[in-house]
């Protein structure tokens, strides 16, 4: 058999910015529940269906569909981020972009979108739980997007160095 038959029995790599659209949806999924289970046990007062609030309409948006459709914005939203760090902060190495990622998503969220939120009341009146909790989910939220698009990146361009070799 030789090299490229048996290199036809595996199946190809995902593409990159499939990865990165799968990065930004288990993200979305996997941190709004964290939320979730945060705002559940009273570490936060922010739960993630304020995302719904500016637009939805009725007590609805508080019960488990509620919750569903949050998720799913969530999801979406996330997904919208991580081409967006793919687009602009890809190429950079390290830990700390994707921190500073986080930081910057909790200082556009709680600063300058939260007039959009009447879920979220103004920063000083959040309770020092919130705003640790908020900082540290968002710092978890960026360093998971930034440092998975980095790592793929880095290991995309070994790949093609090596393939054209």
């Amino acid at each position: 058999m030789t090299n490229e038959q048996h290199n036809n029995n595996y199946p190809k790599p995902m593409s990159f910015l499939m990865m990165v659209f799968w990065t930004g949806l288990f993200g979305g999924f996997f941190w709004g529940v964290i939320g979730y289970i945060a705002y559940f046990f009273n570490f936060t007062e922010v739960s993630p269906n304020v995302i719904l609030e500016p637009w939805a309409l009725g007590d609805w948006k508080y019960s488990w569909i509620g919750k569903v459709i949050s998720l799913i914005f969530l999801i979406i939203v996330s997904i919208i981020i991580a081409f967006v760090y793919y687009a602009v902060l890809r190429k950079l190495k390290g830990i700390w972009f994707g921190m500073g990622f986080g930081i910057v998503l909790f200082l556009l969220v709680f600063f300058v979108l939260n007039p959009i939120f009447p879920g979220i009341k103004p920063f000083m009146e959040l309770t020092k739980n919130t705003i640790i909790t908020s900082i540290c989910l968002y710092i978890l939220y960026g360093t998971f997007i930034g440092y998975s698009i980095n790592y793929e990146y880095e290991i995309s361009k070994v790949q093609d160095k090596e393939a054209s070799t």
